[in-house]
């Protein structure tokens, strides 16, 4: 369970740093406001996470030629919807989790968890030479952090999927329908949203803790046990999901960039926008989009490094 949920760890971070980019793409392409980014909003309140991605937003969103085209109109909306406006605070809440899960393995990567411990030196109330048995391997310290790293993608992807629902319905978005020039013959994005809620949904039934749930075996020996290695299957799936779900967020905003020409977004999505269309065409007419959707995967460690560079963030 450690080896599993530490592989997956590592995914889930490359996930929580995407999904600041694909919501400051988002951003960008619904001429969203930038005020809900400002660094006091997130200082009075005080959680680290908030505070961490509402400065990366900041950085990504820099020099936004878009920003600036509508900072003096009138342009009818009160407030953004909390899926672009409240991102620091669920993306924060989820980078939070995701540390805490890091301490977690981090400390049982390095633990004494063998049964008996054989202590060759005296420690503490331990003679030197002592052989002891105890309950070092029992997994709930593993388990209960990997059902919170499924708790925490899951959220990334929910909050995600929600944004593409901004940018494929034209009565949010202000853009042609499903981001198709030409809706009539064209479904566009259509069922790139369809995809992404399906795969939240599933995410938010692999979130049911495992960690809670327990079947004793060994003749009533082992009568608690962690169901860890359950927790650190579902939450393998979950990661996967995510990456996948912020995948369609990246090309589904990547189209309404396009269509926000000429104006040019902040520097970080900009930088994310090129890579994507490194590999990824501007769709014209429908096409499988499942291709487009594993390029665009396959190119997250290059959207990142691409993003983050330009926007000063390493």
């Amino acid at each position: 369970m450690e080896a599993v949920g530490a592989l997956a760890l590592l995914e889930a971070e490359r996930c929580a740093r995407i999904a600041d980019i694909a919501a400051a793409m988002t951003v960008e392409s619904l001429m969203g406001s930038h005020k809900p980014f400002l660094a006091a909003i997130h200082r009075v309140r005080g959680h680290e996470g908030q505070s961490r991605v509402a400065a990366d937003l900041r950085a990504l969103l820099a020099r936004s030629e878009i920003n600036a085209s509508h900072q003096d109109e009138h342009c009818g909306k009160v407030q953004d919807p909390y899926s672009l406006r409240c991102s620091p605070q669920v993306h924060g809440a989820a980078r939070d989790a995701l540390a805490f899960v890091r301490k977690t393995l981090a400390i049982e990567a390095n633990a004494g968890t063998d049964n008996p411990l054989v202590f060759a030196d005296a420690l503490d109330d331990i003679a030197a030479g002592t052989i002891v048995s105890g309950g070092n391997f029992h997994g709930q310290p593993v388990s209960q952090a990997l059902d919170l790293l499924a708790m925490a993608c899951t959220q990334l992807q929910t909050i995600s999927e929600r944004r593409v629902e901004q940018l494929v319905n034209p009565s949010l978005s202000g853009l042609p329908p499903f981001l198709a020039r030409n809706s009539g013959l064209n479904s566009g994005f259509m069922i790139a949203q369809v995809t992404a809620a399906a795969l939240a949904a599933e995410s938010k039934i692999l979130s049911h803790p495992a960690c809670v749930d327990t079947i004793p075996s060994s003749a009533g020996r082992e009568d608690h046990v962690s169901m860890g290695m359950t927790a650190a299957l579902k939450a393998r799936t979950v990661v996967e999901n995510a990456a996948s779900g912020l995948s369609i967020e990246l090309l589904v905003a990547a189209q309404a960039l396009d269509l926000r020409k000429p104006l040019r977004p902040g520097v970080g999505a900009e930088a994310a926008h090129g890579v994507i269309r490194s590999r990824v065409p501007h769709m014209e007419q429908d096409r499988e989009l499942h291709r487009d959707i594993t390029a665009v995967r396959e190119l997250l460690p290059e959207i990142e490094k691409a993003a983050r560079a330009a926007a000063g963030l390493g």
